[in-house]
């Protein structure tokens, strides 16, 4: 089982990336959903998930810059649209999804803040 991410790169300080992940098409009853990352000699950790709620948690350093969205058509896609990025944003970003009872991680996609 796969988790497709796409949208990483470079951007400069005050710009925006779009992160985009896809569960398989096949898959039903996924719990919860988002993105987590891990910076260069730290842990990985939140930075939003979004439940079959609809609740969306975020970690409080993207707390008014990042958003996640659930497509409008593909209901297995999640968006991450990330705006005002800052250095302390480079990290590696993995999305994760979870259902009948396991959490599924993707490879990951390396985004990287720097003029």
């Amino acid at each position: 089982v796969q988790l497709l991410e796409s949208g990483g790169g470079l951007v400069h300080p005050g710009g925006s990336l779009t992160l985009s992940c896809e569960a398989p098409a096949h898959v039903w009853g996924i719990t919860s959903m988002g993105w987590y990352r891990q910076a260069p000699g730290k842990q990985r950790g939140l930075v939003a998930v979004v439940g079959n709620d609809g609740k969306t948690r975020y970690a409080d350093s993207v707390k008014g810059r990042f958003s996640l969205l659930r497509d409008s058509i593909a209901r297995n896609t999640v968006h991450l649209q990330m705006d005002a990025l800052e250095p302390e944003d480079t990290a590696i970003y993995y999305c994760s999804a979870n259902w009948d009872g396991m959490t599924y991680w993707g490879k990951g996609t390396l985004v990287t803040v720097s003029s």
